[in-house]
Parts: structure tokens; sequence; C-alpha cells
């Protein structure tokens, strides 16, 4: 692997995603991606007593499904990176406690799915394992449990607020495929502009997702154009429309190929999701179904998958501090140079 400039590795033998799967709660699987996904389920409980058990069932499921839709037998899966939003990450280490592969619990708050993609193809690319396993997963009602209200008070939610996708993400990152590569890394760097709403993620974290995006370019000469798509996480349209207009403060124009995940998983007039959707499923049940899809088809060739995570907890928020953001970005490409 080779440093580019300030932050980005390019990998000198870009590992492939191998394969990918994704399942998503109720309200996910009435939105415009539903098609899109392996599994849609009919209610937040999934059989289970609590939303925390939930969660860790649907990564444990969706894990289950990637090695199986992979090909790669779990004895040739060498290490699991993987991660959550719950205290201590119990969802990934209580859903995956039976996996029996090496396993690196992950904490990135939504930025947690490309931070995995970043470590692991690092490994690959190094030599390091064969094959990896990045995953991650969110819950509605286990996250606003967390961190705003319990949802038996009812509270009302202002239009900045998003919507914390229910679901898992997952991937198997190997040495071995015909694509699409992981090819460059552009690891994050903590980025706080002082804000303190708790329901306005999305402005807390744009200014870490410029930072990433204006590094990334400026290490390796890219300009934004170069990709079919620049996506980032789980910023809605709030923070959607904050990274256009910074971006073009700093010489780069992005909307003619920008989307954001929590913009395109939920429609936000019939499903009433505010500024839209979040949580660490955000991007990974978005990249896992519809954009790997789009890649596979090569109807994309060229994207820049940028997570974006507030580093926040309810502890800080009710002691006052702000919100620090934080930003990851890996380029997938259909084909090598």
């Amino acid at each position: 692997m080779e440093r580019l400039g300030a932050q980005t590795i390019k990998l000198q033998n870009p590992p492939t995603i191998v394969e990918v799967a994704s399942i998503v709660g109720p309200k996910e699987g009435q939105g415009p991606l539903a098609k899109y996904f392996d599994q849609c389920l009919e209610d937040e409980f999934w059989g289970e007593k609590t939303w925390e058990k939930a969660e860790s069932k649907i990564i444990k499921e969706t894990v289950n499904s990637v090695i199986t839709k992979s090909g790669v037998p779990a004895d040739q899966i060498d290490y699991c990176f993987a991660g959550d939003l719950l205290n201590q990450c119990i969802s990934s280490s209580f859903g995956l406690r039976e996996l029996n592969i090496p396993f690196f619990g992950v904490f990135g708050a939504c930025s947690t799915f490309v931070e995995s993609l970043c470590l692991g193809s690092i490994f690959v690319d190094a030599k390091a394992a064969r094959n990896v396993l990045c995953a991650t997963s969110s819950h509605f009602c286990s996250a606003e449990k967390q961190f705003r209200f319990p949802l038996e008070l009812g509270n009302q939610r202002p239009p900045t607020s998003q919507w914390t996708v229910t679901g898992s993400g997952a991937a198997v990152v190997g040495e071995n495929g015909s694509g699409p590569y992981i090819t460059m890394v552009t690891p994050g760097k903590i980025v706080d502009m002082g804000i303190k709403d708790a329901n306005n993620m999305g402005a807390a974290m744009a200014p870490a997702a410029v930072d990433t995006l204006i590094t990334h370019f400026r290490d390796t000469g890219r300009k934004p154009s170069y990709y079919d798509m620049i996506i980032t996480g789980d910023l809605g349209y709030v923070g959607k429309e904050i990274v256009c207009e910074l971006t073009e403060t700093k010489g780069y124009n992005i909307k003619n190929n920008y989307e954001d995940c929590g913009v395109l998983i939920f429609d936000k007039e019939k499903q009433d999701t505010h500024s839209g959707g979040s949580g660490c499923a955000c991007i990974g049940v978005t990249f896992s179904g519809y954009f790997f899809k789009q890649l596979k088809d090569k109807k994309l060739n060229r994207i820049l998958l940028v997570a974006t995570g507030a580093l926040t907890n309810a502890t800080t928020s009710q002691q006052g501090e702000s919100i620090p953001g934080i930003a990851h970005a890996v380029a997938i490409e259909t084909s090598i140079n």
C-alpha cells in the first residue's frame, strides 16, 4: 500500500467486495429501496422480547446470509470487523458471539460500516487476511431509547431530526474476485463545530464529511467528476445541503453526482421521516442493497462511499457537550487501472 498526501492510502492489491447482504425493518421495507434488500421484516421485535435482542438477531442473520451468499467457507474468513450504536457495541458482540471468527469491535457511530471496510481492506491488501467480514447494525427503537427519549413518551420530533434505520448490512471482502474493488481509503479526522442539538445530527456531521471529501480530492488529485457517484451515509436533507454549500466554498462542486443514503432510503413525504434516515445501518443497507447492485450491473463504475458518524452519547448530551463528527471514505471501482 502507498500513502498519498495527508491521510489517504492507495491499496496496491485492491481487495474485492465479494458479496453483500442486508436485512431491514418494516419501515425501510415500505420505502423506495425495498426491492433491493434481502429481507424486510414485518415487525421491529422479530420474535424477540426486546429491541436490543432483535437488533442482535438482525446482524447475526445478516452475517450468516452474506457468508452463505459469498460461497466463502466461514473457516476461510480470517477476521470480522463489526460494530453498532448501542453501549459497548452489544448488538455486534452478542449477535456474533457464536461466529467463531476473530473479532474486532469497531465504533465509529454511523460511520462504522465504512470504517470496517477501511480496516478490513487494509488487512487484505497487506496479506494479513485472505477474507474479512465487515458488518454493522442499528435499530430505531433501541437507538431512540438510548440516545433520546423512551418511545412510550411520544415526544414530538423537530423537522431536523432523522429516523434511525432498523437493519443490518454486511460484506465479505477478499483477496480474490473480479470486483468491485476497494482501491483507496481516506480515514477521517474528528471535526467539532460546536453543534449541541441531538436532533440535528446532519448539521453536526456535515463538516466532518466535507473535511474528508476535500482531503480525499487533494490527496489523490481527483476531481469530484472522477466518480459516477459520491455517497454520504446519513446526513439527511439538512446535512446534504450543508455539504453541497461547504464543498463549493472550497472550490469543489459535487451537486451533479452526490447523493445521501439518508435521503434515499425513505420517502420523506409519505413516511414522515423529517430530515431522512440515519444510523449505522443507513449506509450499510443502502450500499449492500442498492449501490452494490448498481456496481455489479456496471450502471455505476466508480463511487466514493463516505460514512459519517456523531461521536456522542446520552451522557455527553445531558452534560451540555457539543457533538464531534467523523467521516471515513473508501473509493470503490469496478475495474483497476
